[in-house]
Parts: C-alpha cells; structure tokens; sequence
C-alpha cells in the first residue's frame, strides 16, 4: 500500500508565524516605541493567539533581541553592497559613503531607531547591539582594508565598532530632542566618526590596486 506524503512543511510554516511575528512588532515599535509593546498587543496585530507569539518568543526582550538581529542584518547587507573603488580618493570618501548607508537605514526604519538609538534601557537589547557592533566593526575594518593599505591597528580597542557606537550616540542625542535624526546631526555623526578614525588612520592611505 503507497503513502501519501504530508504537504505540511512545519519548518517553513514556523518561519512564516515567525515573520508575520516580528512584522507585528515592527510596526507596533515604529508607532508606539518599546513601551507599546506587549506579547498581547503582537498577538493582537498579528491576529494569532497570545499562545502563538509565546511559543517563538518568551519575551518582549526575546522579540526586540530578534528586531535588533533584523536590523543589523540590513547594517550588514549596507556594508556588503558594492563600492566602486575608483570613485574614491580618499578613506575619508569611503568614511563618508559608509556612515550615509547606515543613516539611510536609520531614516528610512523608524524600528531601527526606536531600538537602537532610543532609550528604552532594556539591557538584554543594548547587549545585543553590542554583539552586532562587534561583527560589523570587523566587517568595516575589512571593508577598508579592501580598498586601503591600512596601518596596524590596536589589538585592545575595536576602533572601527567604537568609531560606529560614538557616531549613533550622535544619532541617538538627536533622536531625544528632535524624534528623527536632522540633516544637522547627521552630519554631526559623519564628524563624530571620521574624527575618532583619523586618531588611527593617517590622513592619506595609500589605494589598493584593482
């Protein structure tokens, strides 16, 4: 006698509660920040059960360390897109170039400000982040040895994560007064971090060639 193969797919049917999960979050984070948030009112914009949201995510902590997953994987999808290397002179143009992407990011994501550079001080977040910065600092230090003959850079300090972290400081200080990062602090930002590079970088960097 032949058996009828399931159609059910439970790893695909889990990832796609998972996604309809954290697309919920999202835009309950965007319009109410953190404080909005709840597995009741997820469940709610979702349209699932409570039930549903607890079994992928324990925690409003556990839901936010995913969102700050997501919107690091953008960071590193920004950092991995392709860069001309002839349209550049300068590190200082490549500093620029990078720091816009990310602001991109910010600007376009309300989500990724509210967990990023919004003060919700839920430590399990900001822990987070700072493991997220740690991958895309080497990911930037990378992305600069592409393109430049770099100098020897400290073992003991991760200047190009550090560079990052004071630049959305930056960010963050304008989000508290101004609720968006203004064209101002932007470029507030872009000094911030060109600035604590060039304590490491000399002014001119020799280009890699092709």
């Amino acid at each position: 006698m032949s058996r009828t193969a399931s159609p059910r797919k439970p790893r695909a049917s889990s990832q796609a509660r998972i996604e309809t999960i954290l697309a919920a979050a999202r835009e309950l984070l965007a319009e109410l920040g953190v404080a909005g948030l709840s597995i009741y009112s997820v469940a709610e914009r979702a349209q699932i059960p409570p039930s549903s949201v607890y079994h992928f995510f324990a925690s409003v902590p556990a839901l936010l360390e995913a969102l700050t997953a997501d919107v690091h994987r953008a960071f590193r999808e920004a950092l991995s897109a392709p860069i001309d290397s002839s349209t550049l002179t300068t590190w200082h143009e490549l500093s620029r170039l990078i720091e816009q992407r990310m602001l991109d990011i910010y600007n376009e994501d309300a989500a990724a400000r509210q967990l990023i550079l919004a003060q919700h001080g839920l430590s399990e977040v900001v822990q987070a982040d700072r493991q997220h910065d740690m991958e895309l600092g080497d990911l930037m230090y990378k992305l600069f040895d592409q393109h430049f003959h770099l100098p020897v850079m400290p073992a003991d300090v991760d200047v190009f994560a550090l560079a990052m972290e004071l630049s959305d400081r930056v960010y963050a200080r304008s989000v508290q007064l101004h609720e968006q990062i203004t064209a101002r602090m932007a470029e507030e930002g872009k000094r911030v971090f060109e600035a604590y590079l060039g304590l490491y970088l000399p002014p001119f960097l020799a280009k890699r060639l092709g």
